[in-house]
């Protein structure tokens, strides 16, 4: 709570080149590249950071191969360089992955046709990637004999790009970024709306945890409220030439399905495309694309329905899937941008929207929002706005500063030859699937010094202390002071993917759960514990 409470109270003591309104993915980036480039920047967030939107997504950083199928050839190509740079830029966060596709007999597409589309996918992402390849029946047999091929009719398979930590892990490394270059930043901090004075904007803000109302004046508003942009400019008095619809999608985390480091695809039985994504021990399988009107959504009995059907159809299991197997659920909607004089009366055109986002330019009121987006795009996000930030008279002293990416690679280097000399990767876990050494730079980068110099002045901080999961315990002792966990909900689903992993029954009875509240929260452990048992207990 120091950090949070230490940068409230910096919000109303000066004016500031920028405010942000919203922490998901548009938000983070255009902190971490305003501030990187000498800004002085705020952001604020209504809940926790990646706390919506940013955290219900397929955790896939992708050119959007199914875009070939509305003719949207410049957004593909956009978004596979967009990949291809995320995987150079984020080695160790960002990877490459294989689809392994199967199409079943009375798909509207040929399979040769859809093969033909990986080679153009892959000529769209300049060659980045491996080499798309075909399938026939017996070689699916033999390298996926978990897939049903009783009606099989062609296959193939491409690459792209997944999040190998979970998504809001991602987005919150970019406002730590951001917070480093000197961004003041604050979760559960929610804009009641603003107005412009003069030459600035003046933002009323509540505390959502003490109720406090403060002031935070700026040069410049950004609204990255995600799917709460067109209800904030309502309280702005913006009007803007984009607004946004919403499609719900679920996913399902089940016990790992297969134990190859690949993603299944599908077409499933209303003809879109149908995942079975790795995470890490478990597996996730979706996802729905259903029109809703509200951004609050849920997992229907329909949904949990549809997904297992779909699964249990397509793959030779030895016992179907069913609910009993769910570890535990994701849904969210996808912003999507329309015109905003586009009728909701639109039928099925909704499905033809585009995935692309909108940059809409207030420049008289020195306002900009932003809608729609992908992962895959959030660095194009972050230079756009900065471009268009500076188009408004803010000085951005470093202009050409690249604000993304992992540390030089000469950093990594030292980072593995201390981690050898003390031989960290022996106190690496026996049911881990990674090493201690890799999974700590993956999360932390340069801040993994920190922690081989916690272990090597006590070993216990190379214990596991969450039984059940990843995490030693220098990691919750950094995280304490470095990631702005408000509630164990924070931890446990935003900043980790415990929640996501570890059924729910599981963690309340995890050893070590208490101690990891005891050095996240002091004397509120107790609470914190039972505030987030009772909410999911509802």
């Amino acid at each position: 709570m120091k950090l949070r409470n230490s940068n409230i109270q910096k919000l109303d003591k000066s004016v500031y080149d920028v405010l942000i309104i919203g922490g998901g993915i548009n938000g983070a980036v255009a902190a971490a590249a305003l501030s990187g480039k000498g800004a002085k920047v705020a952001l604020i967030e209504q809940r926790d950071f990646a706390g919506f939107t940013s955290q219900q997504s397929s955790n896939l950083a992708w050119g959007g191969i199914k875009y070939l199928e509305n003719h949207d050839y410049g957004l593909v190509r956009k978004l596979c360089l967009s990949r291809n740079h995320l995987i150079e830029n984020y080695p160790s966060r960002v990877k490459e992955i294989r689809f392994y596709s199967t199409v079943e007999k009375g798909c509207r597409f040929h399979p040769l046709f859809l093969w033909l589309g990986t080679w153009v996918y892959w000529f769209f992402g300049s060659g980045f990637t491996q080499i798309p390849r075909w399938l026939s029946r017996d070689t699916v047999n033999a390298e996926e004999p978990v897939i049903a091929t009783g009606n099989f009719y062609g296959g193939f398979e491409y690459s792209d790009a997944y999040l190998h930590d979970n998504d809001s892990r991602f987005v919150f490394q970019f406002v730590r970024t951001a917070m480093d270059r000197g961004c003041i930043a604050a979760n559960y901090l929610e804009s009641l709306g603003a107005s412009r004075v003069q030459d600035c904007w003046l933002t009323q803000a509540r505390d959502v945890l003490s109720g406090e109302i403060l002031e935070i004046r700026s040069k410049v508003l950004i609204n990255a409220a995600g799917p709460f942009v067109d209800v904030h400019n309502r309280l702005t008095g913006e009007r803007t030439e984009h607004r946004h619809v919403f499609s719900k999608g679920i996913h399902l985390i089940v016990p790992r399905i297969t134990l190859n480091p690949r993603i299944l695809t599908f077409f499933a039985d209303d003809g879109r495309l149908f995942f079975v994504i790795p995470m890490g021990v478990r597996t996730c399988i979706g996802t729905t694309d259903t029109r809703v009107d509200s951004p609050f959504v849920e997992v229907t009995e329909e949904d949990r329905n549809f997904v297992l059907g779909n699964i249990n159809k397509r793959l030779n299991l030895v016992q179907p899937l069913t609910k009993a197997d769910i570890i535990s659920e994701r849904c969210g909607v996808r912003p999507l941008v329309a015109k905003s004089e586009m009728s909701d009366e639109s039928g099925g055109d909704w499905l033809q929207l585009s995935r692309k986002h909108e940059i809409d330019i207030d420049a008289k009121q020195a306002h900009i929002s932003v809608f729609g987006g992908k992962l895959t795009d959030c660095v194009n996000v972050g230079d756009e706005i900065s471009e268009i930030v500076s188009g408004m008279g803010i000085n951005l002293p470093h202009p050409e500063y690249k604000w993304y990416g992992e540390p030089h690679p000469s950093v990594r280097e030292e980072y593995i030859h201390q981690a050898r000399l003390m031989n960290l990767d022996s106190y690496t876990s026996p049911e881990a699937i990674e090493s201690l050494s890799s999974r700590l730079w993956r999360r932390y980068d340069q801040q993994a010094f920190e922690l081989l110099a916690e272990i090597r002045e006590d070993p216990r901080q190379a214990e596991i202390l969450i039984k059940g999961t990843d995490y030693i315990r220098c990691e919750i002792r950094l995280a304490k002071h470095q990631e702005m966990i408000i509630k164990l909900e924070d931890f446990l689903r935003r900043r980790s993917k415990i929640a996501l992993v570890v059924k729910h029954a599981d963690i309340q009875q995890a050893e070590g759960l208490m101690e990891a509240c005891e050095i996240l929260f002091g004397d509120q452990a107790r609470e914190k514990y039972d505030e987030y048992f009772q909410e999911r207990s509802e």
